[in-house]
């Protein structure tokens, strides 16, 4: 499970690894200077001062041999946590169940020796050491200390051999190990206590145990069995496999193709990747790894963000029949996984997600609704034209993209949190999506009675957050009447909504969207691939961005697709044109 350098947990001779327990008044052993009394028991605690070399060598051969024999609770009193160290070395047992442990001490051990071992930290591993590594020799120097400790002790790193036999087998597994030796208040050596002793690799919060090894995925493929090398997957394809298989094991789905072998997880962490340590038996070949990917399809949409000229954007291509993402692509394609992962307000491309609530209250698209030059909300907000349209119906300001029509009727004809309602009951929004990656799964939050907050997020602003994959799924679910969870491998479970929208009020959606593509605000980007299509526009205000962001989403057939684009300007400007390449190049699906 690993992604960053874990650092600063031992040095030469100060013992930074410490610092995972306290240095507080453990009650292990000692005696009382009461009189006439029989001896009580006084803390044994930790000191400053480092073990000698002697003390460090035979502490870390008594604990070590008391574990190899299976003596656990001699080895845990050989620590200055004897609690803890109960748990982890029983749980190491049980859960790895080793049928041979031989320990062997190695000496005293470099820092480098045991950076290198120790690899990465797991994902679970987020914040820093709260201070520098120790300078070695340095009684200065200090660790996470409990706030009984007076000063953070010394100690001495040292190493060890490691041997694991299982039963049914004749692989062995060998490994390199390290524990910190402290002294402590009667004048005797203790193992510091901390989960790495255990293996390099183990954290705080994770478990190391037998599982199940599913096979290595082959040759990545999309779904028509086509090689599949895309800038924008590639990177992501070890996190894919990793979730996937993880996923399916929870669904118990068929496991005859693997192996057991030694692994780390973090049950806590649903989006960390476990650590194979050992392979006890190897699962069986890889078979090739099919994503819902169209080949054809991802091409296009690198192409689209390449041909942005350096802005950063997304877009996200999605089967609404399925909910299966036929694409997705990142500008730069380094870094954030914009299109899964972004957290933006999508402007008017909301404005579908509002146009549902109404429709559902009994407005209708031939519903008159007046589009003022300014809301009737306490903070009044403007549209991005000058004029006023008085005899507008909805359908007409969805196609000229009124905001003040949506303002003022959403605050007439909307409960509060119909858009948060709307959003989960229909749409999946907040729903937890496995998607096959990680993934930001969009944010409608309860603006309860404050008008100014109803008003911003009936266009898209305000406290709302979406990124291509929600927009294209709630552009999908208008197309099919239906949401479908977006997955990335086609046997992943998918989560339900709580109910369909009816077909009379999709049927209108439809028509909405229809109408702006021909008639609209989208009409230039998408002349020439207007039949059984429909879009949105969008553009939507950001912090630190003096030109708005530019967001399109638009239908096509068996198609959905949504983009943004930073700094990109109205919906039609940079968005727009990302999404009709996408289209053009499906032809009619």
């Amino acid at each position: 499970m690993r992604n960053g350098a874990k650092t600063g947990i031992i040095t030469g001779v100060a013992v930074a690894m410490l610092a995972a327990g306290g240095y507080g008044a453990y009650s292990l052993v000692g005696g009382s200077d009461d009189k006439g009394e029989p001896a009580a028991k006084e803390p044994r605690t930790v000191v400053a001062e480092p073990p000698s070399a002697e003390q460090a060598a035979a502490g870390a051969k008594d604990f070590l041999e008391a574990w190899a024999a299976g003596d656990l609770a001699k080895a845990a009193a050989l620590t200055d946590d004897p609690a803890a160290a109960t748990t982890a070395l029983s749980a190491f047992r049980d859960q790895v169940k080793p049928s041979g442990l031989t320990l062997a001490p190695a000496g005293p051990a470099t820092p480098a020796a045991f950076a290198s071992a120790t690899g990465t930290p797991s994902p679970a591993r987020t914040t820093a050491p709260a201070t520098a590594p120790a300078t070695p020799g340095d009684p200065t120097a200090t660790d996470s200390a409990s706030p009984t400790a007076s000063a953070a002790p010394t100690g001495v790193l040292m190493g060890f051999k490691a041997r694991a036999e299982f039963e049914g087998t004749n692989r062995v597994w060998d490994y390199n190990g390290f524990l910190g030796v402290v002294k402590m208040s009667d004048d005797t050596p203790a193992v510091h206590w901390a989960p790495s002793v255990i293996h390099p690799h183990l954290g705080a919060g994770e478990t190391i145990s037998v599982q199940p090894l599913p096979p290595l995925a082959g040759n990545v493929v999309d779904r028509n069995n086509k090689a599949l090398n895309s800038p924008s997957i590639t990177p992501l394809v070890a996190t894919v496999q990793a979730k996937v298989a993880k996923l399916l094991a929870d669904q118990n789905k068929d496991q005859s193709d693997n192996g057991t072998g030694v692994v780390i997880t973090n049950a806590a962490d649903q989006n960390s990747t476990p650590d194979r340590l050992f392979t006890i038996v190897d699962p069986k070949p890889p078979k090739p790894f099919k994503l819902t990917i169209d080949a054809n399809l991802q091409a296009a949409a690198e192409k689209a963000m390449t041909d942005l000229g350096g802005k950063k954007g997304s877009i996200v291509a999605i089967e609404p029949s399925t909910g299966q993402v036929l694409a997705f692509a990142n500008a730069p394609v380094t870094g954030l996984n914009r299109a899964f992962q972004g957290q933006l307000a999508p402007g008017s491309t909301l404005k579908i997600l509002t146009s549902t609530a109404l429709l559902e209250a009994g407005v209708n698209p031939d519903t008159p609704v007046p589009c003022p030059t300014l809301s009737s909300n306490p903070k009044k907000i403007p549209n991005s034209f000058p004029d006023a349209y008085p005899n507008n119906t909805l359908q007409q300001d969805f196609m000229i993209s009124c905001n003040t029509a949506f303002i003022d009727q959403g605050l007439t004809s909307l409960k509060p949190g119909a858009l948060t309602t709307t959003a989960k009951d229909v749409y999946g929004i907040g729903l937890n999506w496995q998607t096959g990656l990680p993934s930001f799964d969009a944010v409608v939050p309860d603006a309860g009675t404050n008008k100014d907050e109803q008003a911003m997020q009936s266009i898209g602003q305000g406290k709302v957050q979406m990124n291509p994959l929600a927009i294209a799924s709630i552009t999908a679910t208008v197309q099919s009447g239906s949401f479908k969870q977006p997955i990335l491998v086609a046997e992943l479970p998918q989560q339900k909504a709580a109910r369909d929208m009816t077909p009379d009020v999709a049927g209108k959606l439809r028509q909405m969207m229809a109408a702006t593509a021909t008639g609209g605000t989208a009409q230039g980007v998408m002349a020439g691939i207007s039949d059984n299509a429909g879009a949105k526009t969008g553009s939507a205000e950001a912090t630190g961005i003096a030109t708005t962001n530019s967001w399109f989403t638009a239908y096509r057939g068996n198609l959905a697709v949504a983009a943004e684009v930073e700094g990109g300007g109205h919906g039609v400007d940079a968005a727009g044109p990302a999404v009709a390449s996408i289209i053009k190049a499906a032809g009619n699906r």
